[in-house]
């Protein structure tokens, strides 16, 4: 559906864009994550054509759109302000862009009607001023204006990110659902991993410039291709040398020139460690809770990790307490000096 052919963006003497490769599929929700100017926005922007590339092509369903004007894409943009009009009521903020393209009355009415109603925009908000509205209907307001123009491929750049959290929650469900039930081409931009790994068929983790993986929310969380992503994708432990040592002392294969990282929830606790590869003794230091789980912070060969448990109501470690740890070790994430993955 949307393919990207080692686009190379630069900003004067700055190259923005390395070689970037990417091919979306017909009806996918796919994700750009990354860091702040990571390049993720400017790649979005290079699909949109408010950006072009010095090198490079922008394919949309085997068509060359690289130098085609914006209007003429056919696709729609969110934007992370909404870019709404504040004055303006909801029905004249959809009807926009039909009004721009001199739609019949009566065909602008009913397809305003229609896209609200997917949205659960009610006839009585349709009438209110933008300015009226919560964030989270506004948020509706512009998804709606941009799927009213029946477009190929839909580009969200961080919408929900002026949300509180509780709301952000709820309508990052609701996005999932509306691209399942438009079945919509989606590109959304976003620096929030669980909003990625919640959201995405699959997902491109920018780095500098540069695409380090692109893969489903399972494998670059499991599975992370470079030690960037690996560190950045969800929460971690990286494992120090002494506690490499250790674990090779106790008979496990590591090689020490390798980076080696292990996903807080890999580990077990107490009883539960019984039949892990490998037990150690450690103490715990001190805990965190979350209510669902708990996180504890574990002395463990001369290195303090953290371990993530179910919240059961009624087996709770206490800080001081020493508790046996097991690992897999198929569980163990490496990296090579060049941080690219290792396999065991």
């Amino acid at each position: 559906m949307i393919e990207l052919k080692d686009i190379v963006v630069q900003f004067g003497d700055f190259t923005a864009l390395h070689n970037i490769n990417v091919h979306v599929k017909e009806g996918e929700f796919f994700t750009f994550l990354g860091p702040s100017g990571c390049g993720k926005t400017t790649t979005l922007r290079a699909i949109t054509g408010f950006v072009e590339p010095v090198q490079g092509s922008v394919h949309v369903a085997g068509r060359d759109i690289t130098r085609v004007p914006i209007e003429e894409r056919n696709i729609a943009i969110v934007f992370q302000s909404y870019a709404l009009f504040p004055t303006m009521t909801v029905y004249d903020n959809i009807a926009f862009g039909l009004k721009i393209r001199r739609l019949k009355k009566d065909e602008i009415d009913r397809k305003v009607r229609a896209i609200a109603k997917k949205l659960d925009l009610s006839d009585e908000q349709l009438k209110k001023a933008v300015s009226q509205l919560s964030g989270g209907q506004q948020q509706r307001v512009a998804i709606a204006r941009s799927l009213v123009n029946d477009p190929d491929i839909i580009c969200m750049d961080e919408p929900l990110s002026n949300l509180d959290a509780k709301l952000r929650v709820q309508l990052r469900n609701e996005l999932k659902d509306m691209q399942k039930n438009f079945g919509i081409t989606s590109i959304y931009v976003t620096h929030d991993q669980e909003e990625a790994l919640t959201l995405s068929d699959r997902i491109a983790v920018f780095n500098k410039g540069y695409i380090e993986q692109i893969g489903t929310p399972n494998e670059v969380y499991n599975h992370s291709a470079t030690e960037f992503v690996c560190n950045f994708i969800g929460d971690i432990n990286r494992l120090e040398a002494p506690l490499v040592t250790a674990l090779r002392q106790k008979g496990m294969k590591l090689d020490p020139a390798h980076s080696h990282y292990l996903r807080l929830e890999r580990l077990s606790l107490g009883e539960e460690s019984a039949s892990a590869d490998l037990i150690l003794p450690g103490v715990v230091e001190s805990r965190e809770y979350y209510g669902l789980y708990i996180k504890y912070s574990i002395r463990l060969d001369g290195q303090v990790i953290r371990a993530i448990e179910k919240n059961d109501g009624v087996h709770i470690h206490e800080p001081g307490e020493q508790l046996n740890v097991g690992l897999m070790a198929r569980d163990l994430m490496r990296y090579d000096a060049q941080g690219k993955a290792v396999t065991a």
